[in-house]
């Protein structure tokens, strides 16, 4: 089945280390942007007859994602939900996720997306720790994220999740540990923990490479204890019934995130918004488009949405299809990849020996895995594929 993606990019501020497509907008926006969302949902199956492929009928998964899309007041959430299922068969069972911010998440709103279906909350803590949130501009205290997460418990939202980030300013070992027992005593179902990124897409990012000291990038920790830090969450979280299936993300016993399963499993699903990214399927190949990343280029263009369109070809496909399964801790199953692409996992089979002798892939029976150190340097492993494909297909 489909799922479906929504773009909510307002934010009450813009933490340093944020490289999304997301800022702080006037209020009034909030209206217009839901209006150009509705407006797209019903132009969709028109859309994919254009493009020439089919979408399904049926949506097991909504997620709303940000920015931050608690800060929704209670009329436009109903509105956007109305027009969701208006335009869209939603499964009964459908597993419908908002992200959130601690302490901007109204008991009114609240209440609007537990009767609009919301069965499911993902809170962005990332660190329990004071000191550690203020410094990268986020607007919650540890005592508020506590409080947040029991007063969404005592409404009855049973499946909540948190996103957790090793590597912010001031972080020590001692107070990384200090936010992972806090995830688990709280006894929320998901865990996300991803490393901070220094790029050029965040103000923190791009203060750290120049060399400066604003944002807090002079207390940074060295990139070495980070991914060490990563590696000691998965451990700590794993004793603590809190499992590992896939890179960044770990679940209680059926707490696993069905929408996002389909981003690394290639199953078909549809963004909007802005920035929002769409996939669907042509037997073993796909069509994918990205819209505006700007909220001018997204609601203020008339008439037709501003998107860009690739058509992934089978190899692509192929190659696709590897890396992202790979992220899953149950990895691909290498029947399927054959029986969908042919020879063109024998082209790979060197390289995957290779990384197997390092010791950063197993294979059981039918199934290749990434191994724990794998996961730790996964780019560098899909990496070494690729130039083997490619090389491979060039021959």
């Amino acid at each position: 089945m489909l799922g479906v993606y929504v773009s909510i990019p307002f934010c009450k501020a813009k933490c340093s280390f944020c490289n999304f497509a997301s800022g702080v907008f006037a209020g009034a926006r909030m209206e217009s942007y839901v209006a150009r969302l509705l407006a797209e949902m019903r132009a969709a199956r028109t859309w994919a007859r254009e493009l020439g492929v089919a979408l399904p009928e049926r949506v097991d998964s909504i997620y709303l994602g940000g920015g931050t899309p608690s800060l929704l007041p209670p009329e436009l959430v109903r509105r956007l939900f109305a027009g969701i299922r208006e335009n869209f068969e939603v499964d009964q069972a459908a597993e419908i996720t908002v992200e959130a911010a601690p302490a901007q998440l109204s008991d009114q709103t609240l209440e609007a997306l537990q009767r609009a279906g919301m069965n499911r909350l993902s809170f962005g803590v990332q660190s329990f720790v004071d000191a550690e949130a203020a410094a990268v501009g986020r607007l919650h205290t540890g005592a508020e994220c506590r409080a947040e997460l029991a007063r969404v418990s005592a409404a009855g939202v049973e499946r909540v999740g948190v996103d957790l980030i090793a590597g912010l300013p001031h972080q020590t070992e001692a107070s990384w540990r200090f936010t992972v027992d806090q995830a688990l005593a709280s006894g929320v179902e998901h865990v996300s923990v991803y490393m901070l990124e220094v790029d050029e897409g965040s103000r923190l990012g791009r203060e750290a490479l120049a060399g400066g000291t604003r944002y807090g990038a002079g207390a940074l920790p060295a990139d070495d204890r980070s991914a060490d830090w990563y590696a000691a969450a998965g451990e700590w979280l794993e004793q603590g019934g809190v499992r590992q299936y896939e890179i960044s993300n770990f679940a209680r016993a059926g707490g696993q995130s069905r929408h996002n399963r389909k981003y690394w499993q290639r199953a078909p699903y549809l963004g909007f918004g802005m920035d929002a990214h769409s996939m669907l399927r042509v037997s073993a190949c796909a069509v994918r488009w990205a819209n505006a990343d700007s909220m001018s280029g997204y609601v203020d263009r008339l008439g037709a949405f501003e998107r860009t369109v690739e058509r992934v070809g089978l190899r692509e496909s192929f190659e696709e299809a590897l890396f992202l399964g790979l992220r899953l801790a149950e990895g691909v199953d290498v029947r399927s990849l054959r029986a969908e692409f042919g020879p063109m996992l024998d082209e790979v089979e060197d390289a995957l020996a290779e990384v197997e002798e390092a010791g950063l892939l197993v294979r059981q029976g039918d199934a290749l895995r990434l191994t724990q150190a794998g996961r730790m340097v996964s780019n560098e492993v899909f990496s070494r594929l690729l130039i083997a494909e490619a090389t491979a297909s060039a021959a």
